[in-house]
């Protein structure tokens, strides 16, 4: 895959499942028959206009228009779709070890967020909770801290307890990113 600035690698790897089952479907709808419930859950959690453009894109549309609504994380989603659907081998690896460091910045500003009363901000991160929850190990035991990091804890003793060193790495880089965003 071609060198992406590290914000838009960010999101493609936070977003690769999605971005795979949405070009499979493309080739073969019967491949993929969860799709409609993961758009319907997208959109329940405020994804309305990723999601519109990903249907447009399962409908047959492959123009770049479909970009110019959008905000940057879904645009960057959507490109990453358009570019697999003419070039597979432009697709994010989808063996790639997860590199929870790369999620921090992400989970740390939607925690903002929620602190800082933005209601949509709140619904994302619980929907995020409720997925995590459903992946086991560290990501349950982070959906389980995630309230406490909204409420303002930031005892990495606390907050780790019980992960693995991967699950403590991630928890470690989300309490530096609130320390970056709570000092500006």
């Amino acid at each position: 895959m071609a060198t992406l600035p590290e914000k838009d690698q960010q999101i493609i790897e936070a977003h690769t499942g999605l971005i795979h089952r949405v070009v499979i479907a493309c080739r073969n709808r019967d491949m993929v028959p969860d799709l409609d419930d993961i758009l319907a859950q997208a959109e329940q959690n405020g994804w309305i206009q990723l999601v519109a453009a990903l249907r447009k894109v399962l409908g047959g549309n492959r123009s770049e228009a479909l970009l110019n609504n959008l905000d940057d994380e879904d645009r960057v989603i959507v490109s990453c779709i358009l570019r697999g659907l003419q070039n597979p081998d432009t697709l994010p690896d989808l063996n790639k070890p997860v590199d929870g460091s790369m999620a921090a910045p992400g989970i740390a500003a939607m925690i903002n967020g929620a602190r800082s009363g933005n209601l949509e901000t709140l619904q994302l991160l619980g929907g995020m909770a409720q997925q995590m929850l459903r992946a086991g190990g560290d990501m349950a035991r982070l959906a389980g801290v995630l309230r406490p990091l909204v409420q303002g804890e930031r005892d990495a003793d606390k907050l780790t307890e019980g992960m693995s060193a991967e699950g403590e790495k991630l928890v470690l880089a989300i309490l530096e990113e609130l320390g970056k965003l709570d000092r500006h």
